[in-house]
């Protein structure tokens, strides 16, 4: 198994600073020396089969399989920051801080429930939350105050209003618009949102299991070639790359990178590179999972 690390859930709010993992390994292999390079050794054919039979039998069915296809998985956290670009320089660290006042009286009354679209014709009725229910999110501070407010204090956030609108959010099934509650805040142009979705009509993205690593990353479509996928994926430095490969079944695709070890000292890194898996037939609406983790890969719509 080649070394990996998944990346977070979703975004953390409040413009709070999160490193990737892999980045963090990357730096380390500037100090660090391993006795080898991968987690493992090279996975034969038959072990690849029977690795991706196990993996479609423990998606088919599960809470996940059915959060995926119809339920709403967001990708992406629930706050809508403004562009820092466009907002006074003081501004992240007071929302990091939650330096917030309200100066208007918010409704803590929920607006009627609304009807989410998918790019595949699927429609989801969530209900949604109060104003001043998302507000008393909005406002939290960030959960590890990474820089504090200066000593005289942060400068804080007065604010005047708040109107419900939409805003594109990333999900399982692709990139629709969601409810936002967007809060207007006094000598700021800009507004600051929150996804206006009440928690209860969200699904939690699936996480892999203890002792699983990451193997493909994100993957694309060949707009030339419709039975290619170009995936991303990580290894060692020292470690052999043999190609990818892939299992199909009707509704699922599941792929690897075939990696060997070289099994000689060798520092501690991580490098992202991209191959191609062509397939019997395109992937069409299958749903592609990851060996290592059995869980989805994202189309990032990767580039050669």
């Amino acid at each position: 198994m080649p070394m990996s690390v998944s990346p977070a859930a979703s975004p953390p709010p409040r413009f709070a600073c999160a490193a990737v993992a892999r980045v963090v390994i990357c730096a380390l292999a500037l100090i660090l020396l391993v006795s080898a390079c991968g987690l493992g050794g090279r996975m034969s054919p038959g072990e690849f089969q029977d690795r991706a039979r196990e993996v479609v039998e423990r998606w088919h069915g599960s809470k996940d399989d059915l959060a995926w296809r119809t339920g709403f998985v967001p990708l992406e956290g629930p706050d809508i920051p403004p562009p820092l670009q466009r907002i006074p320089d003081w501004a992240p660290l007071s929302v990091h801080n939650g330096a917030w006042a309200l100066d208007v009286t918010l409704s803590g009354k929920a607006p009627r429930g609304a009807q989410l679209s998918w790019p595949d014709g699927s429609t989801l009725t969530v209900p949604l939350v109060a104003a001043a229910t998302t507000y008393a999110e909005l406002s939290r501070p960030a959960d590890f105050i990474d820089e504090e407010c200066p000593p005289g204090g942060c400068t804080t956030l007065h604010v005047t209003g708040a109107e419900l609108g939409d805003a594109p959010l990333r999900t399982g099934r692709g990139t629709i618009r969601v409810p936002v509650w967007y809060f207007t805040v006094k000598g700021v142009r800009e507004r600051f949102g929150w996804m206006a979705v009440d928690p209860s009509a969200i699904a939690s993205r699936p996480v892999q299991r203890d002792g699983e690593y990451e193997e493909v990353m994100a993957y694309g479509l060949d707009p030339v070639r419709p039975r290619d996928l170009l995936l991303q994926y990580g290894h060692g430095r020292c470690e052999e790359i043999h190609g990818a490969r892939a299992y199909e079944t009707d509704d699922l695709v599941v792929v690897d990178v075939d990696l060997e070890d070289s099994g000689g000292p060798c520092t501690l890194e991580l490098i992202e590179a991209r191959t191609t898996v062509t397939l019997a037939r395109p992937l069409g609406d299958r749903l592609l999972l990851d060996s290592g983790t059995g869980l989805p890969v994202l189309n990032e719509t990767l580039r050669r």
